[in-house]
């Protein structure tokens, strides 16, 4: 049992990291092939903004309903329905024939994506203990970064020789196989927590009531974390190519060269930062020590961002971004991962949602702000606070949740506890 138990978790993980890798490949084939449906169609600018508005405003809507519905109904079905559903939407991209049509399929776009990265937090705490549920987070949220590295060369080289239509509709068939395979896994048995998740099975997964999370204080304090941070990352990655062209001089063909490098040392991050947190576990650390020490180091080295503006040459300027992206897998990994620690297989889900639903909100507000700031002033005061926001947040933490532990609730069906 133990020997297949092994083995099964490890089947999970992988997908789990093909699922996150998946999600970032989707979404980052329309921003490649967009010149060629632009010329095909001859959308505007101003609408291919609105097609993106309408991702990000399902994406943030189902963050929360979707890390809702992996607690309702249980972390496999849950990420086979949401997979399926952006597979589909990917799909439908390949066969549109007008503006509102790639609006709308934008949108089943964003609504499938935002359950992914709660489910798989869900999956995580499920399949793993607490001495290796760092690393495995770490893995499956790694997948993402690997995905958004390995998109450009790989939709440039299909939309070539096929055609952009062809991008779509082969990501969305590997999705569709992905579902299919993921079902034939064999699941609650052989999980870690076996008596647990069988009896889930029989009567369903209990969830945390949602106004219990929403009333925790210790659940705020992580959404409000999220709510600072994220525009962080949107900052790198919607607006860095922008500042790298206007500001260093960098063709759009050299960006394409330099700025996959940050998102491999984020990837190799991700995984390296929930190993690091597992091993001072298996040392004798406390969970709170384990998680708050790799957030805080990661917390320190953000602070090189405040150089980037004023560093001479390319190459340090793409190793302070790098560094920078390298800090947040650090940070995202253990962050995630001590959300699992305090709320446990019925809340794990939700409360990733939340947050995730937070820093999509953020995201969009903050955007606007960015552009006036770099446009009416320069960038600089922008890394600026991008060098300060992380310490800050870490702050947040150690002030407000001074002991990462597992929080104790009533859930229906159950005396209490979340685990």
């Amino acid at each position: 049992m133990h020997t297949k138990r092994n083995y099964i978790n490890w089947v999970i993980l992988a997908f789990l990291f093909l699922a996150t890798g998946l999600s970032f490949l989707d979404r980052q084939i329309l921003s490649l092939t967009i010149i060629k449906i632009q010329h095909e169609f001859g959308f505007s600018d101003v609408q291919y903004g609105i097609v993106n508005t309408a991702f990000l405003v399902s994406y943030a809507l189902m963050f929360t309903i979707g890390g809702r519905l992996m607690d309702s109904i249980g972390g496999k079905i849950g990420m086979a329905l949401s997979v399926g559903l952006w597979s589909l939407a990917c799909g439908l991209h390949g066969v549109m024939t007008g503006f509102y049509q790639l609006v709308f399929f934008r949108f089943l776009l964003g609504a499938g994506e935002g359950g992914c990265f709660p489910g798989a937090a869900k999956i995580v705490f499920e399949w793993f203990d607490e001495k290796r549920r760092a690393m495995a987070n770490g893995i499956a949220i790694g997948g993402s970064a690997i995905g958004a590295v390995i998109a450009p060369p790989l939709v440039i080289l299909i939309s070539t020789h096929l055609g952009w239509r062809s991008s779509f509709t082969i990501a969305g068939l590997i999705g569709v196989v992905w579902v299919v395979l993921w079902l034939f896994i064999p699941w609650g048995k052989h999980s870690f927590k076996a008596k647990q998740l069988a009896t889930q099975s029989e009567s369903g997964p209990k969830a945390i009531p949602f106004l219990s999370i929403l009333k925790n204080k210790e659940a705020r304090v992580f959404i409000i974390i999220r709510f600072l941070l994220d525009p962080v990352m949107y900052f790198i990655m919607f607006w860095a190519p922008k500042y790298l062209n206007e500001q260093r001089g960098i063709s759009f063909e050299g960006i394409g060269n330099l700025f996959w490098i940050p998102f491999l040392g984020l990837g190799l991050s991700n995984i390296a930062g929930g190993w690091c947190s597992d091993k001072l576990l298996k040392r004798g650390a406390s969970v709170n020590i384990a998680r708050k020490a790799v957030m805080g180091v990661a917390a320190l080295l953000t602070i090189s961002a405040s150089f980037i503006a004023w560093v001479s040459t390319i190459e340090m300027a793409i190793m302070l971004m790098t560094l920078i992206m390298v800090a947040h897998g650090f940070w995202i990994t253990n962050y995630i991962t001590a959300i699992s620690d305090m709320f446990g297989g019925n809340g794990t889900a939700t409360v990733v949602g939340l947050s995730g639903t937070a820093g999509a909100v953020s995201g969009l507000l903050i955007n606007p702000l960015i552009g006036f700031i770099a446009q009416t002033y320069s960038y600089t005061p922008i890394w600026v606070a991008v060098g300060f926001m992380y310490p800050i947040a870490f702050v947040i933490l150690l002030l407000f949740i001074p002991k990462i532990k597992m929080i104790s609730f009533s859930v229906p069906g159950k005396k209490t506890g979340t685990a």
